[in-house]
C-alpha cells in the first residue's frame, strides 16, 4: 500500500505556472488528463534552493484508468477510515479531497499493517469511552498512529438482575437510588458489591459487568470506576490501558497514545 503520511507531499498539477518546476516538498502529483486524474511520482533537485524546484525524475505511478475520485469530501487525517473507504471502491487507487481542499490518495489499500486496539465498554447509559474514541478518531486525532479500533460493548439491559448500578442508566431499581431488602441479584462490579456490603450486608448475588473483566485481547483500553486501576498494565494476562469511568476526552486521547507507544516499544 502507498498512502502518503502527510498531504503536504501530494500536489495537484493542472497547469504549469512555474514551468516544469514543482513545490519542493512534492513527492506525488495528481495530474489531470483527458481520461481523468493520474498519479505521478516525482523527485526534485534537493541540491537547489527555493520553494519551486526542478524535477529530476518523474514516472506514472497510477494511470488514470486505475484512479477513482471519491465523490465526497472527507477528513483526510482519519487514515484508517480512508483505507476502509478505498477498500470498498473496487479500484486500485482512490483519490480523496479533504474538508480543507487538500488531497491525498490510497494505492492498493491494506489495513493489515495497522495495529488493532480493542475497546471494552458497557451501555446504557452512553458508552462514554467507546463513543469518545469514535469521535476522536473521526476528527483525525489518531491518524498518525496507523491504528484501528475494535469495539466490544456489553448491553447491561440484557443482564437478568433485580438491581442495576445507576439511575442514569434508566433502570427502575438501582443501587444508588433505592433501598435494598436483601437477597437481590445485583448487576454491578467491585464497587457495587462494596457499597452493598457496607450498607446492607452480604446477602446478595453479584452479576459482574465490569468492562475490565471483559478483556480478552490485547492491546486493549477499557473503562473502570476504580481509580487505582488507571494507567497501563496487564489484566487477565493482556496488556492494555484503563481509564476512569468519567474520563474526559483529553485523558482518553492520551491513554491511547501512551498505550500504542508502549506496545510498539516493548512488544
Amino acid at each position: 500500500m502507498i498512502f502518503p503520511k502527510e498531504c503536504k507531499v501530494v500536489g495537484h498539477a493542472s497547469t504549469r505556472p512555474c514551468g516544469d518546476r514543482v513545490y519542493f516538498l512534492s513527492r506525488y502529483l495528481i495530474h489531470d488528463t483527458a481520461a481523468g486524474p493520474e498519479i505521478l511520482e516525482v523527485e526534485t533537485d534537493q541540491g537547489s534552493a527555493g520553494m519551486m524546484r526542478d524535477v529530476t525524475s518523474c514516472r506514472v505511478l497510477v494511470p488514470a484508468e486505475e484512479v477513482y475520485k471519491y465523490p465526497v469530501r472527507v477528513q483526510i487525517h482519519n487514515r484508517a477510515r480512508l483505507v476502509e473507504l478505498a477498500s470498498g471502491t473496487g479500484c486500485r487507487c482512490t483519490l480523496f479531497t479533504g474538508l480543507d481542499e487538500h488531497m491525498t490518495f490510497v494505492l492498493d489499500p491494506d489495513l493489515s499493517g495497522f495495529l488493532r486496539v480493542y475497546v471494552y465498554d458497557v451501555t446504557p447509559p452512553r458508552p462514554s469511552l467507546s463513543a469518545c474514541i469514535r469521535e476522536l478518531e473521526e476528527a483525525g486525532l489518531f491518524g498518525d498512529l496507523d491504528i484501528v479500533f475494535e469495539h466490544t460493548l456489553r448491553d447491561v439491559s440484557q443482564v437478568t438482575a433485580d438491581v442495576y448500578p445507576c439511575r442514569a442508566s434508566g433502570f427502575p431499581r438501582t443501587l444508588d437510588a433505592d433501598l435494598m431488602l436483601g437477597g437481590e441479584t445485583v448487576a454491578g462490579c467491585l464497587t457495587a458489591s462494596q457499597i452493598y456490603r457496607e450498607c446492607y450486608g452480604n446477602d446478595f448475588t453479584l452479576h459482574d459487568i465490569c468492562p475490565l473483566n471483559m478483556v480478552a485481547e490485547e492491546p486493549f483500553i477499557a473503562r473502570c470506576c476504580r481509580k487505582e486501576r488507571e494507567g497501563t498494565g496487564t489484566w487477565n494476562e493482556k496488556h492494555g490501558a484503563v481509564v476512569h469511568w468519567g474520563a474526559e476526552p483529553c485523558r482518553i486521547y492520551q491513554a491511547v497514545r501512551d498505550l500504542v507507544a508502549e506496545w510498539r516499544g516493548t512488544c
